[in-house]
């Protein structure tokens, strides 16, 4: 019996996080500095980044 693929089972989901102090929303970014890439979180509101969404708490 043939089953679904392990990728057809997975469902997409996005969250969104929300900055505690302005309640702006804070979206991940990628930047390009000394040759490597860097992700970094920054909220859009008050424009504070931090290395991940959860550092924000």
């Amino acid at each position: 019996m043939a089953g679904a693929s392990k990728n057809s089972r997975t469902t997409v989901a996005t969250q969104k996080f929300m900055c505690p102090d302005c309640n702006g929303e804070i979206i991940m970014k990628t930047m390009y500095e000394g040759g490597k890439l860097k992700n970094i979180a920054e909220c859009q509101g008050c424009k504070r980044t931090e290395r991940r969404p959860k550092d924000f708490k």
